[in-house]
């Protein structure tokens, strides 16, 4: 394997890592997840979850303690723009009409392998065209 490669596959694993966490973690909380990396076209949803009567739609960004910024910091406005627009596609394929949150959960995996997690409710507010 190449070494861009293996940097690819440990970005994946990590994201994995991440997602996997973040899955235990709003399940503890009481959500219901509908649905996990849905994609739609090239563009993904890491987590689709239900609490009460709220549709909340979760990007997870997982690094490492050594990484140079924090993981939220990875949602950048486009990739907001690409999250409400798949979010969208799901809410209309399945028929949901429920008020729609979009949080972010960030990851800081640490080098003993115990992690920090950051759990922003309604990170932001999908941008109006």
């Amino acid at each position: 394997m190449n070494e861009e490669t293996d940097t690819d596959q440990e970005k994946d694993d990590m994201g994995r890592k991440g997602e996997a966490i973040a899955a235990d973690y709003i399940t503890k909380k009481g959500y219901r997840i509908l649905d996990t990396n849905w994609r739609h076209g090239h563009k993904e949803i890491d987590i689709i979850a239900r609490l009460k009567d709220e549709i909340v739609v979760i990007e997870v960004k997982t690094r490492a303690e050594n990484y140079a910024e924090e993981p939220w910091e990875a949602v950048t406005p486009s990739k907001i723009r690409n999250i409400v627009e798949v979010a969208d596609v799901w809410l209309r394929i399945n028929h949901v009409d429920l008020e729609t949150r979009f949080d972010v959960i960030s990851i800081l995996i640490n080098k003993d392998g115990s992690h920090t997690l950051e759990h922003f409710e309604g990170a932001f507010i999908p941008p109006v065209n």
